[in-house]
């Protein structure tokens, strides 16, 4: 049985929000039908962690960390702030959530629908996408630990586990 160590010093990451940080504070967040997004730089240890709520601003200003068209671009803004650089090369995603919290079809797919937003994204972005835990019925736990760049992730009922 695999024994996962957590980073004892982390930053919470609230509905809508993204934070930034270095080695060896790491990020956490409790997701539902939210996409967690982490963003990370192995060779500086700097990551970031968007906790988004909807996929698609429709141009609001107002709140950008609750969109994936405006909290992935705002999030990458601050990172490239700290490494000291603008480029993206080197920076590397890993996400989860996405579950389906309601039993709805369509427009009430916010699961679905930030997941296909999320990737649109990271895509434009030339971001690739190293691991993901998406969907399901149950929300989830979620914690990066920039020191190894490793991510973890804890169901209700069931036990920690990494995405690899």
């Amino acid at each position: 049985m695999n024994e996962f160590k957590l980073p004892t010093d982390c930053i919470s990451v609230g509905i809508g929000q993204w934070k930034v940080t270095r080695a060896p504070t790491g990020l956490r967040a409790i997701l539902g039908s939210c996409l967690g997004v982490v963003i990370y730089d192995s060779a500086q240890k700097i990551a970031g962690m968007a906790h988004i709520l909807l996929p698609d601003s429709r141009g609001s200003k107002d709140h950008p960390g609750r969109y994936a068209d405006t909290a992935i671009p705002a999030m990458i803004s601050e990172l490239s702030r700290i490494r000291g650089s603008v480029a993206r090369n080197g920076l590397v995603a890993k996400i989860a959530g996405g579950a389906k919290m309601f039993d709805t079809q369509g427009v009430m797919a916010i699961g679905d629908a930030n997941h296909r937003a999320v990737l649109g994204q990271l895509e434009s972005l030339r971001i690739p996408i190293l691991t993901e835990d998406i969907g399901g019925e149950t929300g989830r736990n979620v914690t990066f630990d920039t020191t190894t760049g490793r991510f973890f992730v804890k169901r209700p009922g069931g036990k920690l586990y990494e995405v690899q």
